[in-house]
């Protein structure tokens, strides 16, 4: 059934990020399934390829995570907002079929007087 007041390719199109279009990605659910915390930075790694059968949106992600992507780069690729992304990657972490890892984290620093020590150490040979 077309509606008059809004006509195709105006807003309602499936391409867009329609809030029908997100509803319809998710399964209408706004939080993952899987216990794993995600933000940003958690990085994502495909365990396989993407298998036959899978919604697009699951094989999108599951084929460009070969290599590690965060959930930010995955929404930016995917054009999709990042509630909705963590959604479909929770979807995949509890059917296994990638894997969530935090991202490595920066050296520590050492003590500045140690630093100091070392120079002066090294001045004095």
């Amino acid at each position: 059934m077309s509606d008059p007041d809004h006509p195709r390719g105006d807003g309602h199109d499936w391409e867009s990020g329609s809030p029908e279009r997100l509803y319809v990605i998710t399964g209408g659910r706004s939080g993952s399934l899987e216990s794993t915390p995600l933000d940003l930075v958690t990085l994502i790694v495909a365990r396989s390829a993407p298998r036959p059968g899978m919604q697009p949106e699951h094989a999108a992600i599951v084929g460009m995570c070969q290599a590690p992507l965060s959930v930010a780069e995955i929404s930016a690729y995917l054009s999709l907002p990042v509630s909705v992304v963590t959604v479909l990657v929770g979807d995949l972490l509890a059917g296994g079929d990638v894997l969530a890892r935090a991202p490595v984290a920066r050296a520590q620093l050492p003590d500045p007087a140690l630093i100091e020590a070392v120079i002066d150490g090294l001045q004095k040979l």
